[in-house]
Protein backbone atom coordinates (compact mmCIF):
# COMPACT_ATOMS: atom_id res chain seq x y z
CA UNK A 1 0.00 0.00 0.00
CA UNK A 2 1.23 3.19 -0.95
CA UNK A 3 2.13 5.61 2.07
CA UNK A 4 1.27 9.46 1.79
CA UNK A 5 3.78 11.85 3.17
CA UNK A 6 3.01 13.72 5.90
CA UNK A 7 2.88 17.40 4.21
CA UNK A 8 3.10 18.32 0.34
CA UNK A 9 4.08 21.64 -1.09
CA UNK A 10 3.87 22.72 -4.45
CA UNK A 11 7.41 24.80 -5.33
CA UNK A 12 8.32 26.11 -8.15
CA UNK A 13 12.22 24.63 -8.30
CA UNK A 14 14.86 26.70 -10.46
CA UNK A 15 17.01 24.41 -13.18
CA UNK A 16 20.30 25.05 -14.61
CA UNK A 17 22.79 27.05 -12.91
CA UNK A 18 20.17 28.67 -10.27
CA UNK A 19 19.67 25.57 -9.03
CA UNK A 20 23.11 24.16 -8.99
CA UNK A 21 24.03 27.25 -7.30
CA UNK A 22 21.68 27.65 -5.00
CA UNK A 23 21.36 23.69 -3.45
CA UNK A 24 25.27 24.43 -3.35
CA UNK A 25 24.43 27.69 -0.97
CA UNK A 26 22.02 25.77 1.13
CA UNK A 27 24.43 22.95 1.26
CA UNK A 28 21.56 20.53 0.15
CA UNK A 29 20.58 19.57 -3.61
CA UNK A 30 16.21 18.72 -3.09
CA UNK A 31 16.32 16.45 -6.03
CA UNK A 32 18.06 14.03 -4.19
CA UNK A 33 18.41 14.69 -0.88
CA UNK A 34 22.45 14.77 -0.90
CA UNK A 35 24.27 16.71 1.37
CA UNK A 36 26.65 19.45 -1.14
CA UNK A 37 29.57 21.22 -0.34
CA UNK A 38 29.62 25.23 -0.90
CA UNK A 39 29.92 26.69 -4.78
CA UNK A 40 33.43 26.66 -5.75
CA UNK A 41 35.88 28.80 -4.44
CA UNK A 42 33.49 30.31 -1.84
CA UNK A 43 33.35 29.56 1.96
CA UNK A 44 30.73 27.90 3.52
CA UNK A 45 28.08 30.20 4.82
CA UNK A 46 27.29 30.27 8.69
CA UNK A 47 25.05 27.20 9.31
CA UNK A 48 23.01 29.64 11.22
CA UNK A 49 22.11 31.53 7.82
CA UNK A 50 20.94 28.22 6.20
CA UNK A 51 19.54 25.61 8.65
CA UNK A 52 15.93 26.69 8.08
CA UNK A 53 16.04 27.39 3.82
CA UNK A 54 18.09 24.11 3.70
CA UNK A 55 15.31 22.32 5.21
CA UNK A 56 12.68 22.74 2.88
CA UNK A 57 15.35 23.29 -0.14
CA UNK A 58 15.33 25.76 -2.75
CA UNK A 59 12.38 26.84 -4.11
CA UNK A 60 10.18 29.55 -4.00
CA UNK A 61 6.98 28.64 -2.46
CA UNK A 62 3.35 29.12 -4.81
CA UNK A 63 1.42 26.61 -2.66
CA UNK A 64 2.88 26.12 0.64
CA UNK A 65 3.07 22.31 3.23
CA UNK A 66 -0.33 21.35 3.99
CA UNK A 67 -1.19 18.06 5.47
CA UNK A 68 -3.72 16.07 3.75
CA UNK A 69 -6.93 16.08 4.13
CA UNK A 70 -9.51 12.88 5.18
CA UNK A 71 -9.77 11.24 2.02
CA UNK A 72 -7.28 12.91 0.42
CA UNK A 73 -3.81 11.38 -0.77
CA UNK A 74 -0.71 11.39 -2.91
CA UNK A 75 -2.48 10.23 -6.47
CA UNK A 76 -4.67 13.54 -6.21
CA UNK A 77 -2.05 15.64 -5.61
CA UNK A 78 -0.11 14.02 -8.52
CA UNK A 79 -3.22 14.46 -11.03
CA UNK A 80 -4.06 18.02 -10.11
CA UNK A 81 -0.36 18.64 -10.32
CA UNK A 82 -0.27 16.95 -14.27
CA UNK A 83 -3.48 19.03 -15.05
CA UNK A 84 -2.80 22.58 -14.15
CA UNK A 85 0.77 22.19 -15.72
CA UNK A 86 -0.41 21.23 -19.19
CA UNK A 87 -2.18 24.47 -18.89
CA UNK A 88 0.53 26.60 -18.11
CA UNK A 89 2.71 28.77 -20.73
CA UNK A 90 6.22 29.08 -20.32
CA UNK A 91 7.78 33.06 -19.07
CA UNK A 92 10.89 34.18 -18.32
CA UNK A 93 11.08 36.36 -15.01
CA UNK A 94 14.30 38.77 -14.25
CA UNK A 95 15.72 38.43 -10.46
CA UNK A 96 17.48 40.57 -8.33
CA UNK A 97 18.87 39.84 -4.38
CA UNK A 98 17.09 41.21 -1.56
CA UNK A 99 16.25 41.29 1.72
CA UNK A 100 12.42 40.37 2.81
CA UNK A 101 10.77 40.37 5.86
CA UNK A 102 14.80 39.93 8.09
CA UNK A 103 16.04 37.14 5.21
CA UNK A 104 17.57 37.14 1.94
CA UNK A 105 16.18 35.98 -0.87
CA UNK A 106 16.09 36.27 -5.20
CA UNK A 107 12.82 38.23 -5.51
CA UNK A 108 11.48 39.96 -8.72
CA UNK A 109 12.98 42.40 -9.84
CA UNK A 110 10.83 44.82 -10.98
CA UNK A 111 8.64 43.76 -8.25
CA UNK A 112 6.40 42.31 -10.04
CA UNK A 113 5.02 39.61 -12.42
CA UNK A 114 1.28 39.41 -13.70
CA UNK A 115 2.44 35.46 -15.23
CA UNK A 116 3.87 34.71 -11.51
CA UNK A 117 0.81 36.08 -9.65
CA UNK A 118 -1.56 33.87 -11.84
CA UNK A 119 0.55 30.70 -11.24
CA UNK A 120 0.75 31.38 -7.80
CA UNK A 121 -2.71 31.90 -7.46
CA UNK A 122 -3.88 29.36 -9.51
CA UNK A 123 -1.52 26.50 -7.21
CA UNK A 124 -3.16 28.49 -4.30
CA UNK A 125 -6.66 27.06 -5.60
CA UNK A 126 -6.56 24.17 -7.48
CA UNK A 127 -5.12 22.52 -4.37
CA UNK A 128 -6.73 23.50 -1.58
CA UNK A 129 -9.50 21.44 -1.78
CA UNK A 130 -6.69 18.51 -1.22
CA UNK A 131 -5.68 20.76 2.44
CA UNK A 132 -6.53 19.57 6.33
CA UNK A 133 -7.53 22.98 8.13
CA UNK A 134 -3.96 23.94 9.84
CA UNK A 135 -3.99 23.19 13.84
CA UNK A 136 -4.31 26.14 16.43
CA UNK A 137 -0.43 25.27 16.56
CA UNK A 138 0.26 25.59 12.97
CA UNK A 139 -1.24 29.07 13.11
CA UNK A 140 0.23 30.26 16.44
CA UNK A 141 3.42 29.80 14.48
CA UNK A 142 2.58 32.52 12.02
CA UNK A 143 2.70 34.76 15.09
CA UNK A 144 -0.77 36.35 14.06
CA UNK A 145 -0.14 39.24 16.36
CA UNK A 146 2.49 40.34 13.72
CA UNK A 147 0.72 40.11 10.59
CA UNK A 148 -1.32 42.56 9.07
CA UNK A 149 -4.89 42.40 9.06
CA UNK A 150 -5.17 41.26 5.60
CA UNK A 151 -2.25 38.65 6.34
CA UNK A 152 -4.28 37.20 9.31
CA UNK A 153 -7.65 36.90 6.43
CA UNK A 154 -5.74 35.08 4.36
CA UNK A 155 -4.21 32.84 7.12
CA UNK A 156 -7.37 31.88 8.21
CA UNK A 157 -8.80 31.40 4.95
CA UNK A 158 -5.89 29.21 3.13
CA UNK A 159 -3.45 28.48 5.96
CA UNK A 160 -0.88 31.02 4.75
CA UNK A 161 -0.85 34.90 5.00
CA UNK A 162 1.25 35.28 1.77
CA UNK A 163 -1.53 34.36 -1.09
CA UNK A 164 -2.81 36.00 -3.93
CA UNK A 165 -2.77 40.38 -2.75
CA UNK A 166 -0.33 39.71 -0.31
CA UNK A 167 2.40 37.20 -2.26
CA UNK A 168 5.52 37.83 -2.95
CA UNK A 169 8.07 35.91 -5.17
CA UNK A 170 11.35 34.74 -3.88
CA UNK A 171 13.67 32.00 -3.96
CA UNK A 172 14.52 31.83 0.20
CA UNK A 173 18.36 31.72 0.72
CA UNK A 174 18.79 32.26 4.46
CA UNK A 175 16.82 32.17 7.12
CA UNK A 176 16.03 35.22 9.45
CA UNK A 177 19.36 37.53 10.19
CA UNK A 178 19.40 40.80 11.67
CA UNK A 179 20.16 43.74 9.26
CA UNK A 180 24.37 43.19 10.05
CA UNK A 181 24.16 39.56 9.21
CA UNK A 182 21.55 40.21 5.87
CA UNK A 183 24.10 42.97 4.69
CA UNK A 184 26.60 40.20 5.00
CA UNK A 185 24.82 37.40 3.44
CA UNK A 186 23.73 39.79 0.45
CA UNK A 187 27.41 40.70 0.64
CA UNK A 188 28.56 37.41 -0.15
CA UNK A 189 26.00 36.04 -2.31
CA UNK A 190 26.52 38.86 -5.11
CA UNK A 191 29.97 38.62 -4.85
CA UNK A 192 29.42 35.03 -5.80
CA UNK A 193 26.49 34.89 -7.91
CA UNK A 194 25.85 38.09 -9.38
CA UNK A 195 26.79 37.35 -12.36
CA UNK A 196 23.56 34.60 -12.68
CA UNK A 197 20.78 37.45 -12.47
CA UNK A 198 21.70 38.54 -15.61
CA UNK A 199 19.58 35.86 -17.55
CA UNK A 200 16.21 35.59 -16.68
CA UNK A 201 14.44 32.70 -14.40
CA UNK A 202 13.22 30.54 -16.77
CA UNK A 203 9.38 29.26 -15.54
CA UNK A 204 8.55 26.20 -17.58
CA UNK A 205 7.22 23.98 -14.63
CA UNK A 206 6.33 23.41 -11.09
CA UNK A 207 7.37 20.52 -8.52
CA UNK A 208 5.35 19.08 -6.02
CA UNK A 209 7.80 18.74 -2.83
CA UNK A 210 7.48 16.51 0.03
CA UNK A 211 7.87 16.04 3.70
CA UNK A 212 8.05 12.27 4.68
CA UNK A 213 7.46 12.68 7.98
CA UNK A 214 7.13 14.84 10.98
CA UNK A 215 10.29 16.97 11.08
CA UNK A 216 12.30 15.29 8.29
CA UNK A 217 13.46 17.92 5.19
CA UNK A 218 11.28 18.02 2.18
CA UNK A 219 12.46 16.61 -0.75
CA UNK A 220 11.07 16.68 -4.77
CA UNK A 221 8.33 14.03 -5.50
CA UNK A 222 7.75 15.00 -9.09
CA UNK A 223 8.82 17.58 -11.90
CA UNK A 224 6.21 18.67 -13.79
CA UNK A 225 6.80 20.67 -17.38
CA UNK A 226 4.11 23.45 -18.72
CA UNK A 227 4.66 20.35 -21.42
CA UNK A 228 3.28 17.88 -19.70
CA UNK A 229 6.63 16.34 -19.35
CA UNK A 230 7.17 14.90 -15.65
CA UNK A 231 10.54 13.60 -14.05
CA UNK A 232 10.17 11.89 -10.92
CA UNK A 233 12.97 12.83 -8.13
CA UNK A 234 13.43 11.33 -4.79
CA UNK A 235 10.21 11.40 -3.04
CA UNK A 236 7.80 10.14 -5.90
CA UNK A 237 7.05 7.38 -4.16
CA UNK A 238 4.28 9.54 -2.17
CA UNK A 239 2.81 10.43 -5.07
CA UNK A 240 1.07 7.03 -5.41
CA UNK A 241 1.93 6.27 -9.02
Amino acid sequence: MTQDAYRYAIYLSPSGPLHSFGSQWLGRDADTGATLPPPPGMPAAPAEWLRAPAHYGLHATLKPPFRLADGANGAMVDAIARDLARRQAPFDAALALRALRGFVAWGLADGGSPPMQALADACVQAFDPLRAPPSAQELARRAPDQLSAEERRMAEAWGYPYVFGTFVFHITLTGMLDVAGQRAAIAQLEAASGKLLQAPLHVDRISVFVQPAHGEDFVVARHYGFDGSTVDRAGAAYLGT
